[in-house]
């Protein structure tokens, strides 16, 4: 009977070592994906909030009271609450007609962020329209 510390050694096979390898392309993949699907959120989350306020200011725009400038105004004080100035710098309103109807639209051109905030700075375009009420 031999001690189990004199039995030889396994011979080292050619696969040695490669699991810290595949480990880290794993991961380096799973991260490039993480990343990617947070990045595609943060522009969709940006590109929604904006869209979102350019609605509200054509529908604010759009009241018997109200008009182009006023609409315009709102949609710059939503957007500069919700996501800051710099994506504010835009926004043009007026009177069209949509459907046979006449509205009020409020255009905004912001930054499309590609990498964290950083992007185009004209890269996203939304219109936001609303019925235009008539006094009476």
């Amino acid at each position: 009977m031999s001690a189990p510390w004199l039995r030889a050694r396994p011979a080292i096979t050619a696969e040695a070592g490669s699991a810290v390898a595949e480990f880290v392309m794993v991961v380096s993949l799973l991260t490039v994906l993480t990343l990617s699907v947070m990045q595609l959120a943060l522009a969709l989350h940006i590109r929604n909030t904006v869209q979102d306020a350019a609605a509200e200011g054509a529908r604010f725009a759009a009241l018997a009271d109200s008009g182009p400038a006023e609409g315009a105004e709102r949609t710059r004080d939503l957007i500069t609450t919700a996501l800051g100035p710099s994506y504010a710098r835009h926004v043009e309103a007026g009177y069209g007609v949509f459907a046979g109807h006449r509205s009020a639209e409020v255009r905004v051109v912001a930054p499309l962020p590609l990498l964290g905030l950083i992007g185009p700075d004209r890269g996203l375009e939304v219109v936001g329209r609303a019925a235009v009420e008539s006094p009476g």
